[in-house]
This record gives structure tokens, sequence and C-alpha cells, in this order.
């Protein structure tokens, strides 16, 4: 009984998470043909399955699919027990974060030479700097205030792009300058910002060893090369 409730409520967490497109997509359809609020129901849930089906690499059997539904709807005998299903969901589970993993690592062997040949080509134009953790940077409008150091809170205007100009992080856009620790950020933040005075400007080329790694979030990607444009408006506290 638990193993049926377990499997029901996976299985309308799905169908909720999709079904009011569907249904907006179905009703003109579906009331043309007169069908019920049941029938409605009934249909909208195979489209549903068919498209997570679609994603999947198995081929769907439809009868025994049919068959398990009817199972599980009319508390029928599962023809599979609940620890064969729970050891071929787990294995199915293993091999898809594999697949995520290996898709992971691919990705980021591919950032890291893109992002190594940019850095490359970069610290030979005017005005880029390297540091000896090969964090890179130019000075656009040089400030005179205070520096900050690694366990002071700053406050800054910054943008954030890839190295192929999309962006994926604005304060400007937000209209809200940023306030933390430099000691709560990325490492090419907090090497970088320290180089600053108050009231500096500068563009930060930070390499994907000095950002996020393989650990990125999926607006940026893994191991991608970062360029960030910051403003050092004040240092808020010590």
């Amino acid at each position: 009984m638990k193993l049926r409730i377990m499997l029901f409520s996976a299985l309308m967490l799905f169908i909720i998470s999709g079904i009011t497109t569907a249904q907006d997509d179905a009703k003109s359809a579906s009331t043309a043909a007169g069908w019920s609020e049941s029938q409605q129901f009934s249909y909208i849930l195979g489209t549903q399955i068919g498209t997570y089906s679609k994603k999947s690499e198995l081929e769907v059997d439809v009868e025994l699919f049919a068959k398990g539904l009817d199972d599980m709807v009319k508390g029928g005998e599962l023809a599979m027990s609940e620890a064969e299903i729970n050891i071929f969901m787990a294995a199915q589970q293993q091999k898809a974060q594999k697949k995520a993993q290996a898709e992971i690592m691919s990705k980021g062997t591919e950032n890291t030479r893109n992002g190594l040949a940019f850095l490359g080509a970069n610290k030979k134009k005017p005005g880029v700097k390297e540091t000896g953790s090969g964090l890179q940077y130019k000075v656009i409008t040089q400030g005179e205030g205070a520096k900050p150091k690694a366990t002071d809170k700053v406050k800054v205007h910054y943008s954030g792009t890839l190295i192929d100009g999309t962006e994926f992080d604005s304060s400007y856009k937000r209209n809200q300058p940023a306030e933390f620790g430099l000691n709560q950020v990325i490492k090419g933040w907090t090497e970088g910002v320290q180089l600053m005075n108050v009231g500096s400007k500068y563009e930060f080329y930070i390499p994907s060893g000095l950002a996020y790694g393989l650990n990125a979030p999926p607006t940026i990607g893994p191991n991608q090369t970062l360029i960030f444009t910051v403003e050092l408006l004040d240092i808020t506290s010590p």
C-alpha cells in the first residue's frame, strides 16, 4: 500500500506540474468533442506521460504501461515487487546522474580550452595586467579612496558576462548596488576588489579556477572564464 501511495503521489506531482498548459492547449479541441472533465483529464494525463517518455532513452511498451496503470488505479497485484521497483529506479537515477556529470565534464573541458585561449590573447591587449594567480584586470577609472581588505564589506555596482558577451548578472539592471563581504565571494572578486580604491571602476577577466569552476550555476556553465565590470562605491564595514 505504501508503494502504491508513493508512486501515485509522484505521478500526480508530475501531472500537476505540467497540466495547466496542456489543459489550455487541449481545451478547445476537447470541448468541441464534447468530452467530460474526466475524459479531458484522462487525455491530458496521457499527453503528459507521453511527453515524459519521449525524454527517456528507454522505449515505452504501451501494453505494459497500460497494465501498470490499470494495476495501480484499480488496486491489482503489481507484477514487480517494491524491492524490484526501488532497485530499478535507483539504477536509472544513477545512470542519469552519470550522464549529466559526463556532460558537465565535457562542456567544462570545452569552456576551459576557450577560456585559456581568450586569456592568452587578452593579456596582450593595451592596459591589461595580470596577477600571479592568473587574474587579469584593466583600470577604467582610478579612484582615490581607501582600498578594502579581504575581511571588509563593500558596496559595488557591477555587470558580469561570459567571454562570448552573454550577460548573466547586473546590479545596474536591478538599479541596486550589491553589498557583501569580500571573503564571501569567488576568489577572483576577493583578490580583484582589493586592488581597487573606492571610486575606481575596473574590468576583471577571471579564469575558471578563480570563479565557479565545475560547480557554476546553470546560467553560467562549468569552467567558464568570466568578465566583470566593477565599480567600488564604498567600504561599508571592516
